[in-house]
């Protein structure tokens, strides 16, 4: 960890109270925060933050786009001194997941830093700054015919550091691994201004603490994320899917399963249910003609007891039709999500515009055994109280489901008596969304004993609880 070399001296940072929704005047000596602030940059980079800024429903008072990371992690310090509360953001298409902050004061968002720093593409590597968009990124890589393993929701509005700080995962997990498994390195700028940057540019990399891992999934409550290292992986040259309709939530929990037992190379395995229909199983390939011609005909073999029927490229949307957003048409096999016509600001407000009645989505985890299960579990719940309800549970177990339309109580009674059951078994349930007329219902669930751990994690890095206060896991 490096200090700012070019930040002012720590003992001169910014005091005072009155500005904001949370200064507290840590130190003293300047009667408005803010006129400290706004020395960073340029006054084109600050403005009021409006009624499009909330988060969650909580309003902050000032925005501020610095350009590089330098002016971020000085905004920062100064907002940490004079105990007022930052909010990271990128483009806000997930700053509806997690709890409302507690308070927000200053919005820092990295739309201004958005460059494709390095592409290594003979070491397969690339270094990025946190505000470039996934789709835009991955049309770089996709000219030397790389990509990053991944296929979030709405690459075309998601950036570098809200895909981090969210760990949104997709169908290509299964094969590739999560954003733990394919980021190598990160520069972080931390509340008290330092910039602290871990991993390196090459894939077989040990220097330093292991910060990138700590920081992806943290939801912005440790640091601010600047810039990061991924590792690439070819594009494929070609992509195969099929779809299974199996005769019930058992029947495709074992073809599941035999699937993840024999030796296909799969790069996408998914169940989608939906109340009432028979479930199905999507399986997808990536590599050459002979390799996916061989490919095919084990898993025909495998699944014979299943009616096969070919599918088309949507079922690889199946998550983002969760969340009620629509799509283009793709033109590369890595965007499975691809996304041009949203024109709303937020995840949130794209459910909104949608949801006539009242709607909640889930992400929740279990072992791949106990897909039948829980399917089970849903039907026994949701039934009696006439909740709608659809899925799409990935073959590691990860899952999401959509509830509603149905009764605002019977949805919060559904989703909270099915997170007790998922824990008792060992799994976890977390609420990604809600419609404001669903009675309030606890977030992240519970975190067992792993929350002292957090909580210490959080005390060393932000003392003063600048970053995000409230938002992740036990109110951190």
């Amino acid at each position: 960890m490096t200090p700012l070399a070019n930040a002012e001296n720590a003992g001169n940072a910014p005091a005072g109270a009155g500005a904001g929704n949370g200064a507290t005047g840590a130190d003293t000596g300047v009667a408005n925060p803010w006129d400290k602030l706004r020395t960073v940059g340029s006054p084109d980079q600050w403005r009021d933050a409006g009624p499009d800024d909330r988060i969650a429903g909580v309003q902050p008072t000032m925005v501020f786009e610095p350009v590089n990371e330098v002016e971020l992690a000085t905004a920062l310090r100064y907002a940490d001194s004079a105990g007022l509360s930052v909010i990271p953001r990128g483009s806000g298409s997930k700053l509806g997941w997690g709890n409302p902050p507690t308070r927000a004061d200053l919005v820092l968002s990295t739309t201004r830093l958005n460059r494709v720093i390095e592409h290594a593409w003979a070491d397969l590597t690339v270094s990025v700054e946190a505000g470039c968009m996934i789709g835009t990124l991955q049309d770089t890589l996709a000219q030397h015919a790389q990509r990053i393993a991944i296929d979030p929701l709405w690459p075309e509005h998601t950036t570098v550091g809200g895909l981090l700080s969210t760990n949104d995962s997709g169908t290509l997990r299964i094969r590739y691994g999560g954003l733990r498994d394919l980021i190598i390195g990160a520069t972080i700028a931390l509340p008290d201004g330092t910039l602290a940057s871990s991993g390196g540019k090459v894939v077989k990399n040990v220097a330093g603490y292991d910060l990138p891992k700590l920081v992806t999934g943290a939801l912005g409550t440790l640091g601010v994320i600047t810039r990061a290292v991924f590792r690439l992986h070819p594009l494929p040259h070609q992509v195969r899917s099929f779809t299974f309709v199996a005769r019930d939530a058992a029947d495709a929990n074992r073809l599941v399963l035999a699937i993840q037992d024999s030796k296909l190379a799969h790069s996408g395995l998914q169940v989608r249910f939906n109340s009432g229909a028979q479930p199905e199983v999507d399986i997808r390939f990536d590599g050459t003609e002979a390799g996916l011609a061989a490919q095919t005909e084990t898993l025909r073999k495998l699944a014979a007891p299943a009616t096969e029927t070919h599918s088309n490229d949507d079922v690889w949307y199946a998550r983002q039709h969760l969340f009620g957003a629509a799509r283009s048409n793709r033109s590369e096999p890595w965007n499975a999500a691809s996304l041009s016509g949203q024109t709303t600001s937020t995840q949130g407000d794209a459910l909104s515009a949608q949801d006539s009645q009242p709607a909640a989505i889930v992400k929740f985890s279990i072992i791949p055994g106990s897909i039948a299960n829980t399917c089970q579990q849903l039907r026994d719940l949701a039934e009696p109280l006439n909740v709608h309800w659809s899925a799409v549970i990935q073959g590691t177990g990860l899952g999401w489901i959509r509830f509603g339309p149905a009764e605002a109580n019977a949805i919060q009674q559904v989703v909270q008596k099915l997170r007790s059951q998922l824990e008792a078994a060992g799994g976890s349930l977390m609420v990604q969304y809600r419609s404001p007329e669903i009675p309030e219902i606890e977030t992240w669930g519970n975190p067992g004993d792993a929350l002292a751990l957090m909580r210490s994690v959080k005390q060393q890095f932000d003392t003063r609880k600048t970053l995000n206060p409230g938002r992740f896991v036990g109110g951190i």
